[in-house]
């Protein structure tokens, strides 16, 4: 089998498992509240991409309003035709939200550039190696904005080792509800 045949059937398994495993309230709240401690923690997180849930992803909309609150710039992803990095608009609580491809929302907010990105997945292992939907998205916007990577996921969605092509980019860290992992480029001393 090889990698994009591995990284297919990973898929599959995970949304599967995705489905049998919906987020409990204590597990949803603590992984805001680890997102919420590494973002605040640090003062050179300004402009924070993160995500508008999609089903079964963890909702991040308590971390927009709480980061907003703080001062924080928070971008939200415009999905862009397919082969082009997402761009990102920035986002407030009284803003509006318009409907995107694959059932995404995005904000009516002018365009901006964030130094974190939060990045969905649907696999992670221990080496910061991420699984995504199968886009490209978030592969293509980490190479084009160079900025630090922040992967948030459940602890069940661990995977001993992720398959990797030739353009995954790894993630500098990733915060589950039960702990914070530097990936490879996170152990290089990012800001």
């Amino acid at each position: 089998m090889n990698s994009d045949q591995e990284k297919q059937a990973l898929r599959q398994a995970m949304r599967t498992r995705r489905a049998g495993n919906p987020a409990s309230p204590k597990a949803q709240a603590d992984l805001i509240g680890s997102l919420a401690s590494i973002v605040l923690s640090n003062p050179h997180m300004k402009k924070i991409g993160c995500v508008w849930p999609l089903p079964g992803e963890a909702d991040l909309r308590p971390l927009c309003a709480l980061l907003a609150e703080a001062g924080r710039t928070v971008l939200l992803p415009e999905t862009t035709p397919k082969g082009q990095p997402l761009i990102f608009r920035h986002w407030r609580p009284e803003g509006t939200m318009l409907e995107g491809r694959f059932g995404t929302m995005h904000p009516d907010g002018e365009v901006d550039r964030p130094d974190t990105l939060l990045v969905p997945l649907l696999a992670f292992d221990r080496s910061g190696n991420r699984l995504g939907y199968g886009g490209g998205y978030y592969d293509r916007t980490l190479a084009g904005l160079r900025c630090r990577s922040i992967g948030f996921a459940f602890a069940w969605q661990e995977v001993a080792q992720v398959p990797l092509g030739a353009y995954d980019q790894p993630l500098d860290w990733i915060v589950t509800e039960k702990e914070i992992l530097a990936g490879q480029a996170g152990k290089g001393g990012a800001e």
